[in-house]
């Protein structure tokens, strides 16, 4: 039955455990262990443990559970896993598959984490990388080999907005045996077809849209029930990346509204972005749905929305921005998105920082641009307050 329920039943009602007490919504687990009535039944666990036994909260903890059991329904996966962050997520579904002469290839166009992940813990490690622009099919072809393990993109890029094909990567990966890994964060869950389209794992930072209001960290790993629970689980139990119970039960509430939450900012942040652009104080405005954007065909063949985000390029360079962020009265600079308060950020001299210039001009992340993630708050009002900033630059 649930397996036809629409994705606002899902969100709300999928996975849940309820204990000898009954209660309405779902119980935190606060605890790290797990009492065996005897001692052959701790041994018979620690062989095999059944779908709802618990050895230990590294390892999986019943909130937790309720958690990763909602976030594959909503994705279409068999099976998900919950990490203590968006970045142990995505460690952990690089890691844990691959060892040293792996070959990976990866778009360039990265969180900057995710490539310290891959150029400086991998690299170092004996995995060899190639980085290609993720838009071009062709040098994603040139790229993959034989011996190519997987390949890594960001569906949406932070924060240039590039997209990527996922389908047509996928079929290339998948023609060498690769797997295809998916950093979904700007699509949201919402409006995700990663799985439909051929990727094979799919990460989220929960921090961002799932939380969406600036309480927890965390992140979730969704894929089959092969990897999920034979190659990352392993990996991941020993390693330590296991997401608090407390954060979980956060993550589960969080999904009770999230379809609500990211429709609301995807519509005001497609607005927003229509509204900006064509201002002559805007150098580019970067939104997947605007007709200026060079993958619009592209994104709305994947999406139903063009995520919350957006990003604007001021002709003035750093002075500008700068002078631009500190004149923003509803809006807040943190380095943050997908929260129910409208948040903007200077990727070249925060997430992005510690890429070579030669590097962020390749990427585009020039010394104006600006990212802005929409919240929740009046349309009307936040253009008001943007038009106001760009008013003193």
């Amino acid at each position: 039955m649930s397996q036809n329920w629409k994705t606002r039943t899902k969100l709300v009602h999928t996975g849940a455990r309820r204990s000898q007490y009954g209660e309405m919504s779902e119980a935190i687990f606060l605890t790290q262990g797990f009492v065996y009535e005897t001692a052959e039944q701790a041994e018979a666990r620690f062989v095999e443990a059944g779908p709802d036994e618990f050895i230990y909260a590294r390892y999986g903890n019943p909130t937790v559970a309720m958690f990763e059991d909602r976030m594959a329904a909503i994705e279409g996966t068999e099976d998900a896993f919950a990490t203590a962050s968006g970045m142990a997520a995505v460690n952990g579904a690089l890691m844990s598959m691959l060892k040293a002469g792996d070959h990976v290839v990866s778009a360039r166009a990265l969180f900057g984490s995710c490539l310290y992940i891959l150029e400086e813990i991998l690299a170092r490690f004996g995995v060899e990388i190639t980085l290609v622009d993720g838009t071009d099919l062709d040098q994603w072809r040139a790229a993959v080999r034989p011996g190519t393990r997987a390949v890594f993109f960001e569906s949406v890029s932070n924060p240039t907005l590039e997209v990527i094909d996922i389908r047509a990567v996928a079929e290339i990966a998948h023609t060498v045996g690769a797997l295809v890994v998916v950093d979904n964060v700007f699509a949201t869950p919402i409006y995700s077809r990663a799985v439909e389209l051929g990727a094979d794992v799919v990460v989220y930072s929960t921090t961002k849209h799932i939380d969406g209001q600036g309480r927890c960290l965390g992140g979730v790993v969704c894929g089959s029930k092969e990897f999920i629970r034979k190659t990352l689980e392993t990996y991941l139990k020993h390693t330590g990346a296991a997401m608090s119970p407390f954060n979980a039960w956060v993550m589960l509430k969080g999904l009770e509204t999230l379809d609500l939450r990211v429709r609301a900012q995807a519509e005001s942040a497609e607005t927003i972005a229509r509204a900006l652009e064509g201002d002559a104080r805007i150098a580019r405005v970067l939104h997947p749905f605007l007709d200026s954007h060079p993958q619009a065909a592209l994104a709305r063949g994947m999406m139903d929305k063009g995520g919350t985000v957006l990003s604007i390029d001021l002709a003035g360079g750093k002075e500008a921005a700068f002078r631009f962020l500190n004149a923003l009265e509803i809006f807040k600079i943190t380095n943050n998105l997908g929260d129910s308060k409208s948040l903007v950020t200077h990727p070249a001299t925060t997430t992005h920082q510690r890429l070579p210039d030669d590097q962020k001009a390749l990427l585009g992340i020039t010394p104006g641009l600006i990212r802005i993630s929409i919240g929740l708050e009046d349309t009307d009002d936040l253009l008001a307050d943007l038009r106001q900033a760009l008013d003193k630059v």
